[in-house]
């Protein structure tokens, strides 16, 4: 155990904290079976029991069921001025296609410090449509350590990305209004920027022409998942809804044809598209499989987007709970890149602590070894592959935060395979611990959790961030990519670079980036595993995210509408004959 108190007595809760009372433990199924099934086998507490953890009344809820609650804007105001929790961030190597389990070491992690008596919270994204009836399916965790009621968290939950996508789309809707009623603003067509969003993966939306059938202004268009849009991120970055309101009226949708930027507020969208949002704003309060409070709210993706949930959630977690483990999406150089360098520099946050999720089968891939032999054990590719996660650290220790390793343990992982990783992790000088918590829930992670506990005796530092508010954009994407991806420099298409230098004319050159690549390696070549040394990191073009506050940069042939794969996972999903979901995960 660590000399880190977990319970503060600075601040007076609404009511006393209360400790539920046990449960008599589930009746597991067996490890492996599907993680629906795992689910379905523990009984959710009332909503209003766990947020009686925190200190929260029930009649300060918005309950959405019995299982799952929003926090009211009203309540959520009155957090601004208590203490803050300790905040710890995990975050990955780079992946396999099946990812590494993040998520699940999230959830795993808090119920792991819950066990030890700290009074614990988790902030996690919500899963889109997308990625759950494409490649990956669903994103509550898995096994032991998943967030429940499941089935509502991988498809509606409370809506919010319904409403994100309405708010989206009335905003296009506008602007071909407008074209349509005399165009008062003088759009220039041809320079509209807005496209349409959808929560599904659809790559025949990605290029359209719309305006036709006689009535219209013909012109291209297109669709971004929903996850990628600005919408998303505007959401996920706002402190209150007046900072949601102002954001959404500083949307760039277009240009004149002087060349002049309109933006949302122009078109007087942005209080219709505010009302549409306020709900959604409100963070989400469900439980893990342990009964853990868990605040699941925004969902943006990091190839695409910043990969990070909402402050709204991550604030209010801190204001409550003692320690708030939450994750940034894909592996450090994408999703804990944008935490650092977007959340935390807009926000003010300050983490404790990180956690870097690593499993065998990924070390083995960037140590040669082909996907389909990534079970056998293979030391001396897990020796390999080690370079990938050395880079992660060393750039994790870039930002000037406390770090360890966590090894999310797969059945079959090899004691031989796990020894040298531990010697890689000691060359590295950073503490690595090996964690069940897929197969055993909180035992399995208890003593990752007492190092992460640890971690946390020292004050947050304050990060060091990859570059200054004053740097150029250019700048900005070159230290990104030389400092953390191991690019020998960038490359920009004519279209770019006419794109930042419009976009530092235009007053915004101080905003961050937020590049958008694979997530399969440094490279912007998802075949290019390992380290990837040497590499120009190709940007194709630039999008002007005003509202949220930062600079999209695309890099290689990256997409912010997906594909689904030859065989989605919708393809295993049915009804039962007692009309119970089959094949959700």
């Amino acid at each position: 155990m660590t000399d880190y108190m977990p319970w503060r007595d600075d601040e007076p809760l609404a009511q006393e904290s209360v400790s539920l009372e046990a449960a008599p433990p589930p009746d597991w199924p067996a490890p492996g079976s599907p993680d629906i099934v795992i689910a379905r086998a523990v009984t959710p507490r009332p909503i209003a029991e766990v947020a009686a953890r925190l200190g929260i009344e029930a009649s300060q809820l918005l309950p959405f069921g019995h299982d799952k609650a929003k926090l009211p804007h009203a309540f959520t105001d009155g957090l601004a001025e208590r203490s803050r929790g300790k905040l710890v961030l995990v975050t990955a190597i780079t992946p396999t296609p099946a990812g590494e389990g993040k998520t699940t070491t999230t959830v795993g992690l808090g119920d792991g410090l819950t066990r030890l008596g700290h009074r614990a919270a988790i902030c996690l994204r919500e899963p889109s449509l997308g990625p759950c009836f494409g490649m990956k399916g669903g994103a509550a965790g898995g096994g032991r350590s998943q967030v429940i009621p499941m089935e509502d968290i991988n498809l509606h939950f409370t809506g919010d990305f319904h409403a994100i996508t309405s708010a989206h789309n009335l905003l296009a809707a506008l602007i071909d209004n407008h074209l349509h009623w005399g165009n008062e603003l003088n759009l220039d067509p041809e320079r509209i920027t807005w496209k349409r969003a959808m929560d599904m993966n659809d790559r025949a939306l990605r290029h359209l022409t719309v305006g036709q059938g006689g009535q219209g202004v013909p012109r291209s268009d297109g669709f971004d998942i929903t996850a990628a849009s600005e919408i998303m991120a505007i959401l996920c970055l706002a402190r209150d809804l007046a900072d949601l309101q102002r954001r959404l009226g500083e949307i760039v949708v277009a240009r004149t044809r002087d060349g002049a930027p309109v933006l949302a507020r122009d078109l007087k969208a942005d209080g219709a598209m505010a009302a549409l949002l306020k709900q959604a704003l409100a963070p989400n309060l469900v439980q893990t499989l342990e009964h853990t409070p868990a605040f699941v709210h925004g969902g943006p993706f990091a190839n695409i987007a910043h990969g990070c949930n909402s402050v709204m959630a991550t604030r209010s977690a801190l204001a409550l709970a003692d320690v708030v483990v939450t994750e940034a999406g894909f592996g450090a150089d994408l999703g804990a890149e944008k935490f650092f360098n977007i959340k935390c520099r807009q926000a003010g946050l300050a983490p404790s602590a990180v956690v870097v999720v690593a499993t065998l089968r990924a070390l083995k891939m960037h140590g040669g070894v082909a996907r389909e032999a990534l079970g056998k054990p293979d030391p001396e590719a897990v020796r390999r592959g080690a370079a990938n996660l050395a880079r992660h650290v060393e750039n994790l220790r870039g930002f000037g935060v406390p770090l360890m390793v966590a090894v999310n343990q797969f059945d079959q992982d090899s004691a031989e395979e796990h020894a040298v990783l531990r010697e890689a992790c000691d060359a590295l000088g950073v503490e690595m611990a090996v964690s069940s918590h897929w197969r055993d829930g909180s035992a399995g992670s208890e003593a990752l959790a007492e190092r992460v506990a640890a971690l946390l005796d020292a004050p947050a530092p304050e990060p060091t961030l990859t570059y200054a508010d004053d740097a150029g954009l250019v700048d900005k994407v070159r230290a990104i990519a030389t400092r953390l991806y191991g690019a020998s420099d960038i490359s920009l298409k004519d279209r770019a670079r006419r794109q930042l230098e419009e976009y530092e004319a235009l007053g915004y050159g101080h905003l961050p980036v937020c590049i958008a690549k694979t997530q399969y390696s440094f490279a912007a070549d998802p075949e290019m595993n390992g380290l990837a040394t040497g590499h120009v990191l190709p940007i194709r073009e630039a999008e002007l995210a005003a509202g949220a506050g930062f600079v999209v940069v695309l890099c290689g042939a990256i997409m912010r509408m997906p594909g689904m794969p030859r065989r989605p996972a919708s393809a295993g999903m049915r009804l039962d004959e007692a009309g119970e979901i089959e094949g959700l995960s």
